[in-house]
């Protein structure tokens, strides 16, 4: 039989379907995925943000309630050489130093901190 020229028959038009239809669906899943993987991040990067947006929330709450003692304890009236008084002053200069190292305070603010507390 001499080959056919011109139209494809039945079997090629299948095929060619069958070529165009797998390629659209590749492609189409590929498109769906990149999308995802986009929405994913920005789910991912936003519940960061709202995690350390609570964090300091947490650092401001405790250092507001660790000013509060401080000044309580400036207010009230110091005794003069108790023992316990130096361990209060340990105790606070003990948490002092975490905030720090938390980087709940910075370098000025424990300096003066700390000075308030030594007198």
């Amino acid at each position: 039989m001499a080959p056919r020229f011109g139209r494809p028959g039945l079997i090629g038009t299948m095929a060619r379907t069958a070529v165009i239809s797998g390629t659209a669906t590749a492609v189409s899943g590929g498109v769906a995925r990149r999308q995802r993987a986009r929405y994913d991040a920005r789910q991912d990067q936003a519940y960061a943000e709202q995690q350390q947006y609570q964090q300091v929330q947490a650092n401001q709450a405790q250092l507001a309630s660790m000013q509060a003692q401080l000044a309580a304890s400036q207010a009230a009236p110091a005794v003069a050489a108790a023992p316990a008084a130096g361990d209060d002053l340990m105790a606070q200069l003990s948490k002092l130093a975490e905030m720090k190292n938390a980087g709940i305070l910075s370098d000025a603010e424990f300096a003066a901190a700390k000075a308030k507390l030594l007198g």
